[in-house]
């Protein structure tokens, strides 16, 4: 069986188009007003062209091969990944997203969102290397000076110039505040500087000349903790064509991505400057964090679509007892939820790249806050959710291969390798976690997850709608069928997700009231119930608008999954519900070995 990817362009446009709707909203954008769904389906085409036709054909390949460093002291990356991405950036990729004012496109993220979709699911160590552009641009855009600005970010929106970001420190991880790296004034304006930092992605590589690192660092004057530290921008290349000072001491040997240069490096009084204002670099960085998150969730979807097609394919191909194994009952079960868990994922992370887009350039102010908001709630949860979907997912899968699929010559295993590093980078799953129910949901009182709520309900009321027979008049016959007889089936299941969500919600906070420790001991459990929440949502509004043209083979399918969907994968979440309202529960100590 040949291990391949087609793009799923059909289901793509089908959420862009049909479940949200986007071209109302690009509508309501100026700086997308002439943008229809016609020409953002040619976008994904031929983007799902590249991912497939030249990217994937170096996956296999570039994972043998992996990185290495030349005499030189310069990182070299797979054969043909360099080439791949010069046509990357000859096509216009990277600028998609990016204000033309600085050579971009000025294309929806949501389309991005896919575009970003489609590189992982067909090589996720190769496109590690863009991956962190467009967060880079959005950070120097909001926070560099001009002369930075004028230097770097028009090269960094269109790929000439490629990114990297330098956060880990051997003793520093999750835990930001303890990092080391020093940074001294110089006269001339620029910073000095000096420490060492480990699992930098792409920090050096053969793809562009240059590379650009965002380098979180401390000034001398720098107060303690996470609060007091400082961003700042450190080429490879000096501005006069001088080497910059800093050195890549090893390449990580890793469990998966080895096309990717995961590289640990010493800046040695290295030259850069100053990114937003002195002891703010957090807040700036997260502005490249943020963007980093949505994409690492929509590494996760990629993977699900890869394992998930390609376990699809081998169940049909392969037999055994006579038959093929999609005869099976066990089989049927485990690719249909594959399927609903990818197809509904995919629903939800578009919703966070739409709402990010609306936060941008809506223009309705009630909007764009509303939109700001839900981008917030949103982002934490692609990344934990979609991320442990595609490890578990691809993990899964697997168990249509057989023995074959813990061989490398199928390409499963590869897939499952590499989706596990994904829960890991841009903030674990459990900071994720911690990050939604503290930061997003608790500290402001829950008002963006109502505003979510009031929309979950909003969808409810559309699928009940659905469900009602035709109310008698002239032109309808007095006893006509409901449009959408299991409306409400799925608006009964969404609603006790909504009614659920508040409950856990408000459980929490009062606990949290006299235990400060209450919301970490079941943040994991919380953003899993918001997880299944959001399924049950996705699940209806992908029924409804299937139900809207059932006659069509592809909606009749959608709609099949989305019932199995919403019958065998959303009961898991009242486990996670359950786990939220016992929050009162002490949670037993480790005992040392």
């Amino acid at each position: 069986m040949a291990y391949h990817y087609v793009a799923p362009l059909a289901d793509m446009r089908f959420v862009l188009e049909h479940v949200l709707a986007a071209p109302a909203s690009w509508a309501r954008c100026a700086a997308f007003a002439e943008l229809d769904i016609d020409t953002a389906a040619a976008v994904l085409g031929e983007a799902g062209r590249f991912a497939g036709e030249v990217l994937q054909p170096l996956n296999a390949a570039g994972d043998r091969e992996g990185c290495r460093i030349d005499a030189e002291g310069q990182v070299r990356t797979p054969e043909g990944f360099a080439a791949a991405y010069q046509a990357f950036v000859d096509a216009g990729w990277p600028a998609l997203p990016c204000d033309a004012a600085w050579g971009g496109q000025g294309l929806p993220l949501a389309l991005d969102a896919a575009l970003r979709e489609m590189l992982s699911a067909c090589n996720h160590g190769w496109s590690m290397y863009p991956d962190l552009l467009h967060g880079a641009y959005e950070t120097v855009k909001a926070h560099g000076s001009e002369a930075l600005k004028d230097r770097y970010l028009r090269e960094i929106a269109t790929g000439r110039t490629l990114a990297a970001m330098a956060l880990t420190e051997p003793q520093a991880g999750s835990d930001l505040g303890a990092l080391r790296t020093k940074a001294e004034p110089q006269p001339d304006g620029s910073l000095r500087i000096s420490g060492s930092k480990i699992f930098i992605s792409g920090a050096d590589h053969d793809l562009t000349h240059d590379v650009v690192h965002l380098v979180l660092c401390r000034l001398p004057d720098s107060p303690a903790g996470s609060k007091g530290l400082s961003l700042a921008l450190v080429p490879k290349w000096l501005p006069q064509g001088e080497r910059n000072a800093w050195v890549v001491d090893s390449l990580e040997h890793k469990m998966g991505i080895h096309g990717s240069a995961t590289c640990a490096l010493r800046y040695e009084g290295a030259t850069g400057w100053l990114v937003g204002e002195p002891h703010r670099g957090l807040a700036a960085m997260f502005l490249m964090m943020n963007s980093a998150r949505l994409h690492v969730g929509l590494q996760g979807l990629g993977h699900q679509e890869m394992a998930t097609q390609n376990a699809l394919r081998q169940v049909f191909e392969r037999r055994q007892f006579k038959m093929p194994l999609a005869h099976m009952p066990a089989m049927r079960h485990l690719v249909l939820r594959l399927q609903a868990k990818t197809e509904a994922q995919r629903v939800i992370a578009y919703r966070a790249a739409l709402a990010i887009d609306e936060m941008h350039h809506h223009e309705d102010e009630a909007v764009r806050r509303r939109a700001g908001g839900l981008a917030a709630l949103l982002t934490p949860v692609v990344k934990a959710f979609c991320t442990h979907h595609g490890f578990h997912g691809a993990a899964a899968a697997q168990q249509a291969f057989g023995g074959y699929g813990y061989t490398r010559e199928v390409g499963i295993e590869q897939t499952v390798r590499d989706a596990r590093i994904a829960m890991v980078y841009e903030g674990t799953n459990e900071i994720q976690a911690i990050d939604l129910l503290q930061r997003k949901v608790l500290a402001d009182g829950g008002g963006a997850l109502e505003d979510w709520l009031v929309e979950c309900e909003a969808e409810a009321t559309c699928a009940e709608a659905a469900a009602a027979p035709f109310v008698p008049s002239a032109t309808r016959a007095p006893h006509a069928a409901p449009a959408w007889p299991e409306g409400a089936e799925f608006a009964a299941a969404l609603r006790a997700q909504i009614g659920r969500a508040r409950e856990a919600t408000a459980s929490v906070a009062a606990a949290a009231r006299n235990d400060a420790d209450a919301p970490l001991r079941v943040a994991d459990d919380y953003l899993f119930g918001v997880g299944h929440l959001l399924l049950a949502w996705a699940f209806t509004a992908s029924a409804r608008a299937a139900a809207g043209q059932a006659d069509q083979p592809f909606a009749a399918a959608k709609l099949e999954r989305m019932r199995y969907g919403l019958r065998h994968v959303l009961p898991q979440a009242e486990v996670h519900w359950r786990r939220v309202l016992d929050v009162h529960l002490s949670l037993p100590a480790l005992r040392a070995p």
